[in-house]
């Protein structure tokens, strides 16, 4: 069986950044690589952020915070990842870009080199079908954040090989993470579930069932989730909820991924979520109020 000795991440932001961590902290050489040097410095201030937190909070030492940078190299390069062991792919959930990066690598890369999407909605094979190495192309999808976050859905197609889905369960494993054996679907397991269940709670308030504040209230009381639907979609991004749940409806045809009237209008107004300030709660004030939507 091969091992794993370095690693290349495609991607530096917030998963790319988060995963490069995650696996320097394992004591594993990585290799990041971005397309422009403004999006490497995001990555590597929000590594070095990351770290110093840690190290203030007393979860690790300044030596291992050392130790773990030093192991991190940031490349403007994909000659870069030429050497490595394992290419992690954690750019713009888009196929076609994601495919032509794949086709690039492939030229690139020795056979033996495994590539591992970290793609949360595209199916897997899609990818691996425009390599040459389908055998040893599996999927790694990460949660954000990635450091915090235990989960890793280890997805195989119906070409992965048997040793290429042992070699990076136990690579996830080794990374201190709690590994699931997924076959290749549109959404794994985590979004095929969570998914319709955030567009039914937006539908549920747009049939004027209960509010927000209420909607959540319940969510979180009665089945002991640790965030209700809208605290969560607003974590996540309705925008970017929005879109992996088109791809998702293109794939299966079914009326459940469908996106709600609702979101979309709400996107279109620019309520992103957190990151925008306010989505179905408004982030602008000192603590977060539910938005008026005029419902």
């Amino acid at each position: 069986m091969a091992t794993i000795r370095s690693v290349g991440v495609v991607g530096a932001g917030l998963m790319g950044s988060g995963i490069a961590q995650v696996v320097a902290q394992a004591g594993y050489s990585v290799v990041v690589r971005e397309v422009e040097q403004r999006f490497l410095d995001k990555g590597i201030s929000s590594v070095e952020g990351q770290l110093k937190r840690a190290v203030e909070k007393g979860r690790m030492t300044a030596q291992d915070m050392a130790g773990t940078l030093g192991r991190m190299t940031w490349t403007l390069h994909l000659e870069a990842l030429k050497q490595t062991d394992l290419i992690i792919e954690a750019i713009v959930e888009d196929l076609n870009t994601k495919q032509e990066l794949y086709r690039a690598l492939d030229r690139l890369c020795p056979p033996a080199t495994i590539f591992a999407s970290n793609t949360s909605s595209l199916t897997i094979m899609a990818m691996a079908a425009v390599t040459g190495r389908a055998d040893r192309f599996a999927g790694l999808h990460f949660f954000n954040p990635v450091p915090v976050m235990k989960l890793v859905e280890v997805i195989r197609t119906i070409r992965t090989s048997e040793e290429t889905i042992r070699i990076v369960y136990e690579f996830a494993k080794s990374l201190g993470k709690e590994p699931v054996r997924v076959k290749d679907n549109c959404g794994f397991i985590v979004n095929r579930l969570l998914v319709p269940y955030l567009l039914d709670a937006i539908r549920t308030l747009e049939a004027g069932v209960a509010s927000v504040e209420d909607i959540d209230k319940a969510m979180t009381l009665g089945c002991a989730h640790p965030m209700g639907p809208f605290t969560l979609v607003d974590f996540v991004g309705l925008d970017t909820t929005y879109f992996i749940a088109n791809i998702m409806f293109e794939e299966y045809r079914e009326p459940r991924y469908a996106p709600p009237p609702l979101l979309r209008k709400m996107i279109m107004a620019g309520y992103h979520g957190r990151k925008s300030g306010r989505g179905f709660y408004d982030y602008t004030g000192p603590a977060p109020v539910v938005t008026d939507l005029g419902l």
